[in-house]
């Protein structure tokens, strides 16, 4: 019996929320070719900043990742997408926003929405400097977990987006709730990720014996900024308060990576930061990544029977 493909997409989104679609669905077609079933975008992939206006779009870019699951026939999950109401349908009253992550199934159907519950916060050494995603987005409340159908295999994959591969309560969290795939559309900043990227993504693997999915943007954002903002928050970059804008430079680590259940890395992007676009629009650098790796549950069931973490865990 085949083994279900799962495709990792990494991507350098600038601004531009029309273009940065455009790429995305290249993406999804190039994995599709490659045999994915699941292909997984990374955090911020509809626009990088611009978080209130992309928002505005919410319903027509879920629309729009709905049509190319069920153009391709395969699950698709959005990375993250800026939304302005919970679950629920309850509007947001101070402002805020969700970072949602939604995923599609191959007949267009929403059949997950999951909301980052941890939310950045960090002093980096970088450009920005200061990292407080609170300041533009409400944290979200509930774990989720959702049921595949990939190549005649059933599989449950548990949702996380980036800032949550620090917490390991979450994927053992999601492991209890029967996941065997672990998703984490991610934006590290550059000098977080080249430290941390890859141990995290091993660590939450071990953690939870679960294979973990973590697409990346990656290389240099150029993003649009009034002139009048002076908090230069991470996520709050709107063209609502100004006509003038400079820009803010945001450096992001990439290196969408695949690991299985045991931290074995089974595959990894090496683009490096300068062969990305970087706003540049060159013909020879890139825009989009595509990484795919086999999903073998044989293994993943024998490594979990020889090392029942779970049955012995006595702090949980």
């Amino acid at each position: 019996m085949t083994k279900p493909m799962i495709a990792c997409i990494g991507m350098n989104s600038q601004a531009d929320c029309d273009a940065n679609l455009q790429i995305a669905a290249t993406a999804i077609d190039v994995a599709k070719g490659q045999g994915a079933e699941l292909v997984v975008l990374p955090e911020n992939v509809a626009s990088m900043g611009r978080q209130h206006a992309t928002a505005q779009r919410f319903d027509e870019l879920s629309s729009h990742f709905a049509h190319l699951a069920s153009k391709h026939q395969l699950y698709v999950l959005a990375g993250t997408l800026p939304c302005p109401y919970r679950p629920d349908g309850s509007v947001i009253n101070d402002g805020r926003l969700r970072q949602a992550s939604l995923l599609f199934a191959p007949d267009g159907s929403q059949v997950a929405r999951y909301d980052k519950i941890h939310l950045f916060r960090a002093t980096v050494a970088d450009n920005q400097g200061g990292y407080d995603e609170a300041q533009t987005f409400e944290a979200g409340t509930q774990t989720v977990t959702a049921h595949l159908e990939l190549d005649h295999t059933t599989v449950m994959l548990g949702m996380m987006v980036c800032f949550d591969l620090r917490f390991p309560a979450l994927a053992q969290r999601l492991r209890q709730s029967g996941a065997n795939l672990l998703s984490a559309p991610s934006a590290f900043t550059y000098q977080t990720g080249e430290v941390y990227w890859r141990l995290l993504l091993q660590a939450r693997a071990i953690d939870s014996q679960c294979l973990v999915i973590g697409s990346a943007q990656g290389g240099k954002h150029i993003i649009p900024t009034p002139i009048n903002d002076t908090q230069h928050h991470l996520t709050d970059i709107d063209t609502n308060m100004s006509t003038t804008t400079c820009s803010t430079i945001r450096h992001t680590w990439g290196h969408s990576t695949i690991t299985d259940s045991r931290g074995q890395i089974l595959t990894m992007d090496n683009t490096s930061f300068d062969d990305w676009q970087n706003g540049e629009n060159s013909h020879h650098k890139r825009d989009f990544s595509v990484i795919t790796a086999v999903f073998d549950d044989e293994q993943q069931h024998q490594n979990r029977v020889d090392l029942p973490i779970f049955e012995c865990h006595r702090l949980a």
